[in-house]
């Protein structure tokens, strides 16, 4: 009896084997499937970038190729302060067309400052907050009630701060014009927020139970221990927060568009008005003849923003594997 049961377990095992074996085709067929599908679609975002960044800088390269486009729009022109009463000006369609890039940039920087000024530490102090002293209850509602304004379409802030901001903006600093780099700044603040906040609250979170029991077994205090422990731990997190942040900022169109009120003034003044990079070609795209040197310069501007958060990026990236270096040397 032992001897046939054995003999009918092989003969068992002989027919199966080869019903296993086509499973396991089926699943390495399945599994390389979705695998190549995956490669596929990473591919295709990397190709995507490339042909992005490719057909930018062709339109681009038209100022420097084309012997018109040259002479209208050279580096002089553009960086270098001209002859007359106002030696910066952008004014590409003109009898004598002034394209300077400096008004732009002034414009640019001054309402991302503001904005970062208010967006870094309103978003990390609620991160902090939620993520270390909030009771739990309390942080299940702020949590999505921060994120939700990420989901808030900028045409509506930039309206927002056009209507209700404005006038309150104007009446508690006391400006001259209601539409001004400030209240650009404040209104670009209100979508950054979201996105510092988010990346924060993870960083946060992210670091080590540990560290916090160690701080309070040796007497720290929450306050100590959330201040000079878990914030530093979590600041490369929090520097790839305010990154995103910066190029969130320095590429919004809408809201820059609505409430700086456009005009090209080399003027650090946050009181008076401003024109951004990314407002002039959402402003100005439109209406501009296609081939023309105003049109190079548009997307000569889009090269200009490509390369100023690249190198920002870089930046970042740097000083964030120092912390983490620094950070790492301590701890040993």
């Amino acid at each position: 009896m032992d001897r046939q049961a054995t003999m009918e377990q092989g003969l068992t095992r002989v027919v199966a084997a080869p019903r296993l074996s086509a499973a396991a085709r089926k699943r390495q067929l399945r599994e390389k499937a979705v695998a190549g599908f995956i490669t596929l679609m990473a591919f295709t975002g990397i190709a995507a970038l490339i042909l992005i960044i490719v057909f930018v800088a062709k339109e681009a390269l038209t100022l420097f190729t084309d012997a018109d486009a040259r002479h209208e729009a050279s580096l002089a022109k553009m960086f270098l302060p001209q002859e007359g009463r106002y030696p910066f000006r952008w004014q590409p369609v003109s009898d004598t067309p002034k394209v300077s890039m400096i008004p732009l940039f002034v414009g640019t920087l001054k309402i991302t400052l503001v904005s970062m000024l208010v967006a870094v530490p309103m978003g990390v102090f609620s991160a902090l907050f939620v993520a270390e002293f909030a009771p739990r209850r309390l942080r299940e509602l702020l949590k999505p009630i921060i994120e939700l304004l990420a989901g808030i379409p900028s045409v509506v802030l930039g309206f927002f701060a056009l209507m209700v901001l404005s006038p309150v903006v104007k009446d508690l600093f006391h400006l001259d014009r209601p539409l001004n780099g400030t209240l650009a700044g404040l209104a670009l603040a209100l979508a950054i927020v979201p996105v510092i906040f988010t990346v924060s609250e993870d960083a946060l979170t992210a670091v080590p139970r540990s560290y916090r029991e160690a701080s309070l077994a040796l007497g720290a205090t929450l306050w100590e221990t959330a201040w000079k422990v878990v914030l530093p731990a979590a600041a490369p997190g929090i520097l790839a927060a305010c990154v995103l942040g910066f190029g969130r900022a320095i590429g919004e169109t809408m809201i820059v568009l609505m409430a700086s009120g456009n005009a090209d003034i080399v003027s650090w003044n946050l009181g008076d008005s401003a024109r951004s990079l990314s407002a002039t070609i959402a402003a100005e795209m439109g209406e501009v003849v296609v081939g023309s040197p105003h049109y190079s310069l548009l997307f000569f501007i889009g090269v200009e923003l490509f390369i100023f958060t690249f190198v920002l990026n870089m930046v970042a990236s740097t000083w964030t594997k120092k912390v983490l270096q620094r950070l790492t040397g301590s701890a040993s």
